[in-house]
């Protein structure tokens, strides 16, 4: 037996795809508040800096995060937020403009449904697709910075905002994984936007900040200011390439190359430790050669100077010359003991790094993860959005079922009142 798990908050999951790991964090979300109760990760083999290149792979290892997050915690998972991220994405300024449909008029949810629809209607080419809608700030009657207009009188109601849109392709892509994983996808969230509501404050964003995601195989820039995001880039570097470089400094394959980095690894030459040695097989030679900490951080440092070297000049080429806040550093790469020292010595800027503040995620890894239960909270709150419940709970004697629940999600999907964006546009890519 199977019952509904939304006793005392909502309880969501997050998907982040990552290129050299797919996590999975189920999260419940109260009011302010967010308590993780569940993770799971498994090696992605099907990414290349960031993009989808074998879909079968990253079916298995989608299905394999979200085995492990059930497993945690005795509980069935049946749809996920998705994080978007990549040079594909793009943002754009747009404005709507309604009148308030209600006699007494009182602004309700479906006048803020219809400001955010009427936003939407702007050309955009034949190859891209929305994916969501982030207010600014909404104005009734000439008065703005209204976060939440809803219960307001007024007549006239304005929503300016930022909409988000990417390339169609890559969407259909991550639609079919999700979908061949058994899985149903409840929103979909921009990365930039959720790391942000964890890594970043209210006073940073105001002032202005970028914050730096390096992964595996992109590095992310996103700024900051004015409490929105304004400008978001991709770079094709990140920890693959440390690792590349390793594997031929060492003359050792790329899989003991990537243990030895996260094992022995220091990302800050004088901090490196030259009495801490280690052995590494030699590709073509039976035998081991012995290297030390010094070594091995003379090649890490090199690389990491050259990736924040790129992200300084790309905050450049956006157009950001000064930053007041500074750089804020997060993603997997930045678990290597020494980076935090190196940024700070090659940008000469004010620089720290975020890591999310709960129990089970404290790791830099998982900031887009965590983020994105909470960015999805909020922005389905303040849409109207209708997020239904992400999982269910084993009663006892239960065991968790394997993934293959396709025909239970579409006879549950059939009693859905209003079908979703998402679901129009999963009949899209996959009902011709």
């Amino acid at each position: 037996m199977e019952v509904p798990c939304l006793n005392s908050g909502e309880v969501l999951v997050s998907l982040d795809i990552g290129t050299d790991t797919v996590k999975v964090v189920i999260g419940e979300v109260l009011e302010d508040s967010l308590n993780i109760i569940g993770v799971g990760t498994s090696k992605s083999n099907g990414m290349r800096k960031g993009a989808i290149v074998d879909i079968e792979r990253t079916v298995q290892a989608i299905k394999g995060a979200v085995d492990q997050a059930e497993r945690m915690v005795g509980m069935d998972i049946h749809s996920v937020v998705v994080g978007v991220n990549g040079s594909h994405v793009q943002l754009q300024p747009c404005h709507g403009v309604v009148a308030v449909q209600s006699e007494n008029r009182e602004i309700t949810d479906e006048d803020v449904t219809r400001v955010i629809e009427g936003a939407q209607v702007i050309s955009i080419p034949p190859e891209r697709e929305i994916v969501d809608v982030i207010p600014k700030q909404f104005i009734v009657d000439g008065q703005s910075e209204i976060n939440d207009p809803r219960g307001m009188i007024g007549v006239r109601l304005e929503m300016e905002g930022t909409i988000i849109t990417c390339s169609k392709t890559m969407l259909h892509n991550i639609l079919k994984c999700v979908e061949q994983a058994g899985l149903v996808i409840s929103d979909i969230c921009l990365q930039p936007l959720a790391a942000g509501t964890i890594a970043l404050s209210n006073d940073e964003k105001n002032l202005g900040i970028a914050l730096v995601d390096i992964g595996a195989g992109s590095t992310t820039v996103s700024v900051y200011e004015n409490d929105h995001l304004v400008a978001t880039s991709v770079l094709p570097l990140g920890g693959d390439n440390i690792t590349k470089d390793l594997s031929v400094g060492l003359r050792t394959s790329i899989e003991e190359s990537e243990k030895v980095k996260q094992s022995y690894g220091h990302a800050y030459y004088p901090n490196a430790n030259e009495d801490e040695s280690f052995k590494v097989s030699v590709i073509g030679s039976e035998n081991k050669k012995t290297f030390n900490q010094l070594e091995l951080s003379d090649i890490i440092e090199a690389r990491l100077e050259e990736i924040y070297l790129y992200v300084r000049r790309e905050v450049q080429r956006m157009g950001f010359y000064d930053l007041p806040g500074g750089y804020v550093l997060t993603g997997g790469s930045m678990k290597l003991p020494g980076t935090l020292e190196l940024a700070q010595e090659v940008l000469h800027e004010n620089v720290r790094m975020a890591i999310p503040n709960y129990i089970g995620v404290r790791e830099p890894q998982y900031t887009a993860g965590v983020g994105i239960l909470k960015f999805a909270y909020h922005n389905a709150r303040i849409q109207g959005k209708d997020l239904s419940p992400s999982v269910t709970i084993h009663s006892q004697g239960d065991q968790p079922t394997k993934r293959s629940r396709k025909s239970e999600q579409k006879g549950s999907n059939k009693s859905k009142k209003k079908e979703s964006k998402i679901a129009n546009l999963f009949k899209y890519f996959f009902e011709e």
